[in-house]
């Protein structure tokens, strides 16, 4: 597989300078994080899921690459892309939101689902921004997600890595004090110090 970087440049140029709103330009969690390090890291974790076949890895690589294009950006998918992914993608586009996506996915394909699975692990990876309430139901959706593809796919590292988020304690003001002390991390003039 030759990963393209015109689909690289593609993705950065659509979230930061083509964003809905100003706010989808960056991740929730810190307000400055580029938002198109999320599909990226999507798209490049599942390849290294070499359980899968490779179909399903190209497909979900640039599946995740772009899914989030039509939700967040005023972008259209680009005209080189493989009719294949432009469907892929619009099948993982719930333009009504979480709630929408929680009732609708199980009607979709399972590979839709697998790779809602990197999407929601990405999100709870750096989900110190969710209350309480929304990370117990966000960790209840991700398990049934989990099973889902277990059957589907058997046992794979996203899984194994969901798991393993959702079994952590959360408890929404300890991970506050906890990043707020890494953030200030070297002391006053320290390489991480950053303001909240």
């Amino acid at each position: 597989m030759k990963i393209k970087f015109e689909d690289l440049s593609y993705i950065a140029d659509a979230h930061q300078f083509h964003p809905k709103n100003d706010k989808k330009a960056f991740r929730k969690w810190d307000g400055r994080t580029p938002y198109f390090i999320h599909p990226l890291w999507c798209a490049t974790t599942i390849l290294t899921e070499t359980r899968l076949d490779e179909k399903t890895r190209v497909e979900g690589y640039y599946t995740l690459l772009y899914h989030d294009l039509l939700e967040d950006t005023t972008q259209s998918l680009p005209a080189s892309l493989e009719k294949r992914i432009e469907e892929l993608v619009k099948d993982m586009t719930f333009l009504g939101g979480s709630e929408q996506e929680m009732n609708e996915i199980w009607s979709k394909l399972e590979e839709i689902r697998l790779y809602k699975l990197y999407d929601k692990v990405s999100n709870l990876l750096d989900g110190t921004w969710m209350s309480g309430e929304k990370r117990r139901a966000y960790g209840e959706y991700v398990s049934r997600l989990c099973l889902d593809v277990e059957q589907n796919y058997g046992a794979l590292n996203i899984t194994l890595m969901a798991r393993a988020i959702i079994s952590f304690p959360f408890e929404h003001d300890a991970m506050k004090r906890l990043e707020a002390k890494t953030n200030t991390m070297g002391g006053e003039n320290g390489l991480y110090q950053r303001k909240i």
